[in-house]
């Protein structure tokens, strides 16, 4: 029987691990602090940093953040981040995705303090990653795992597929997958045979960003799918790159979107700045 991978139960659990780690930093005096900055009015990442900003507040982060303009510069935006840098009463810096066109995104994302990158984008922590020595996990990768983890899901000796190489997931959490002892393959645009390849995975993880794109004839039966997908259809309802109806038909277990992924993001985002935190005063 189908079983349901439910991100926001899991995403709970997470947080109130968080909010008693705050909790116990407060009674030495230490107050943990997330900077966001935004460029811009995208709606979509006005929407991602209220949600960061809402969890902060429930789980005991001081939240700051910097809203600035659309035409803002390059070298402002790395002069804010220097700044904060240097700021001891901040523990972790995040800078919303996409900037502006005029902006290089790794250039600002090289010039955060790789002790205050929480979303563990830059090359320093990324290589820790691949390495095993990672302070900082990547925050939808290491939420994948959780969930994993949480439903008792042991990914050993398993086959792992998972399409989309980006730097934000498909990379990441291949490092993440192989830790594990998992077989991993990963698959991009110029994969052949990708539906063969994708019904070999006892793991399956779909992040392209494609509408329904993993079907049905897809996915081995009593597989393991996650779907990391958050896309908009044209009624304004949102879905993953996972066609649920004809997926949940085999799998043993599935993401739904909204409620799978995503809140395990922003958990590993609170859990990553509390460990800043403490890392910074020891």
């Amino acid at each position: 029987m189908m079983k349901i991978i439910d991100g926001k139960e899991t995403s709970l659990l997470v947080c109130e691990q968080v909010r008693l780690r705050a909790g116990a930093l407060a009674k030495k005096g230490v107050e943990p602090c997330l900077a966001v900055i935004i460029v811009g009015d995208d709606p979509a990442s006005r929407v991602y940093v209220n949600n960061k900003k809402k969890k902060c507040a429930l789980v005991g982060i001081r939240s700051l953040e910097y809203a600035l303009e659309e035409k803002t510069s390059q070298s402002e935006l790395i002069g804010l981040i220097e700044r904060l840098n240097k700021d001891e009463s901040v523990d972790g810096i995040l800078c919303q995705l996409p900037l502006p066109g005029h902006i290089d995104e790794k250039a600002v994302i090289e010039a955060i303090d790789p002790q205050k990158d929480v979303d563990c984008f830059c090359n320093v922590n990324i290589g820790k990653l691949w390495t095993g020595d990672a302070v900082f996990l990547p925050c939808t990768p290491a939420g994948i795992m959780k969930l994993l983890e949480n439903y008792h899901i042991d990914a050993s000796g398993k086959s792992c597929v998972i399409v989309g190489r980006s730097n934000i997931v498909g990379k990441p959490l291949a490092a993440l997958m192989l830790k594990a002892n998992a077989t991993v393959t990963v698959c991009h645009s110029k994969t052949k045979n990708l539906a063969e390849i994708c019904r070999s995975a006892d793991i399956l993880v779909s992040a392209v960003g494609k509408p329904r794109f993993i079907t049905g004839d897809m996915v081995k039966e009593n597989s393991v799918v996650i779907d990391v997908g958050i896309n908009r259809l044209e009624n304004g309802k949102l879905c993953g790159d996972v066609d649920f109806d004809s997926v949940s038909n085999k799998a043993s277990y599935i993401t739904p979107v909204p409620g799978g992924c995503g809140p395990m993001t922003i958990a590993v985002l609170m859990e990553n700045t509390i460990k800043a935190c403490e890392e910074r005063h020891k």
